[in-house]
């Protein structure tokens, strides 16, 4: 029984993330690898149960100042023909919508998101998120939808907020799996947007922080059974 899973890290954490922290109690074996500071990745194997790419700072448009993400897509290609379950969060989800061909950029008009975004699901029976689901965002890129894939969730800035491929690789904009000592980092990190267009005001985040974590944490927990136990072998 495969019981592996794989969190690929784009800078150092306290693998507090919902995803680290939820997956280890429903007992896989949670091992993370740090590529932007020259960690292998591993070929993949039937030991690995799945992935998880989170976020961070570099942008797929500019590989070249971030060189590490250049293996990394070549590994999540590896994945995808060994047919891994998969869970990319924003630029996890940007790398994945790359590797199989879709466009990531940044907006047409140069916002960003930085914030708490209401996002609809565009499926139904069952709806990927509930009606009122609000996320956690912070990204100046976003990816059109690659062939193949279908898209589960879009948003007013950025159209594009979820997408599903092969049943048991799924992409998110946004991020699930941010808490609230997550956020209030940051909140506090040298770089957060706040004078970009389309970024939240404090007031604002601070207004909608507490609920909106709440709901996708709820939410995303049993998004992880569903995509990782189920698929299970």
């Amino acid at each position: 029984m495969s019981r592996k899973i794989m969190v690929i890290e784009h800078h150092d954490e306290f693998h507090d993330d919902l995803a680290s922290i939820h997956l280890q109690k429903r007992g896989f074996d949670v091992e993370w690898c740090q590529p932007f500071k020259n960690q292998p990745l591993n070929a993949p194997n039937p030991e690995l149960g799945g992935v998880v790419i989170l976020g961070g700072a570099a942008n797929v448009d500019e590989m070249d100042r971030s060189p590490y993400l250049y293996d990394e897509a070549r590994w999540i290609e590896k994945c995808l023909e060994h047919n891994i379950p998969m869970l990319g969060l924003c630029l996890g989800a940007q790398l994945i919508a790359h590797v199989l061909g879709a466009k990531v950029a940044p907006h047409t008009d140069g916002l960003e998101e930085f914030g708490f975004y209401e996002i609809h699901s565009t499926v139904s029976e069952p709806e990927f998120v509930p009606k009122g689901f609000f996320a956690a965002q912070y990204h100046s890129r976003g990816f059109e939808i690659p062939n193949g894939a279908e898209k589960l969730a879009s948003g007013a800035l950025f159209p594009n907020q979820a997408f599903r491929y092969n049943h048991h690789v799924v992409g998110t904009q946004f991020h699930p799996e941010c808490t609230r000592e997550i956020w209030k980092r940051w909140q506090v990190l040298d770089g957060a947007p706040w004078e970009k267009p389309g970024a939240q005001s404090r007031e604002e985040q601070n207004r909608l922080s507490n609920v909106s974590l709440s709901n996708a944490g709820q939410w995303f927990i049993k998004f992880l059974d569903e995509l990782f136990l189920a698929v299970k072998h």
